[in-house]
């Protein structure tokens, strides 16, 4: 199972999530968020991390000039985009993009269809919330959305909740952020421990 860590804002965060077996690790470069990350300080994370641990970069509805001076200057090799972007701001880029869409019951997979993207991410529905809410949505939703592509599920993921959603959905990949913290941005090893423990039982 892929697993990418989401949030990281310190080097020992990264480092273990990597060590415990993360294929990815997310820095969300959203001001408002209480996970934001200024992109020096995300670059130097991303200096250090292992060869194989792929750094995604978070944005909402950012302007397409200021994502590629990012990719730039931080070294993130994967996109991860949560607000209403269009198809048209999706494409074009140096590096993999991720859509992320907001999961309530009027959801509608088909909107995917017109977002020709490798992985697609689905998140619970929180109003004023685009990330981080701790809250699970109705995995039945991904099931029915695994027809368009590659399934990213996140949304209140925990180590205790992590194998079941997994069994259930059979995603290309898990995104966990406030379920293996102490609090908002600092992550707790053996939460991740935990995470990756529970997750070899699948």
């Amino acid at each position: 199972m892929i697993v990418k860590i989401c949030g990281i804002r310190r080097l020992e965060d990264a480092l273990a999530s990597a060590e415990e077996g993360a294929a990815a690790v997310g820095f969300i470069f959203v001001r408002t968020s209480p996970r934001y990350v200024d992109p020096d300080a995300a670059a130097e994370i991303i200096g250090k991390l292992p060869p194989f641990v792929c750094p995604v970069g978070v944005f909402v509805n950012e302007l397409r000039q200021d994502v590629l001076t990012t990719i730039e200057r931080t070294g993130i090799r994967c996109l991860q985009f949560h607000g209403e972007e269009s198809p048209a701001d999706t494409a074009g880029y140096p590096v993999p993009v991720i859509k992320a869409f907001h999961v309530s019951d009027e959801f509608d997979p088909a909107v995917m269809a017109s977002y020709p993207l490798p992985a697609y991410l689905l998140d619970s529905s929180v109003p004023g919330m685009r990330g981080g809410t701790g809250k699970t949505f109705d995995w039945r939703k991904a099931q029915e959305s695994s027809v368009f592509g590659r399934i990213i599920i996140s949304g209140g993921i925990t180590p205790d909740n992590a194998a079941g959603a997994c069994r259930m959905v059979r995603p290309y990949a898990i995104d966990v952020n406030s379920g293996v913290e102490s609090s908002a941005g600092i992550k707790d090893r053996q939460r991740i421990r935990d995470l990756f423990e529970n997750l070899r039982n699948v």
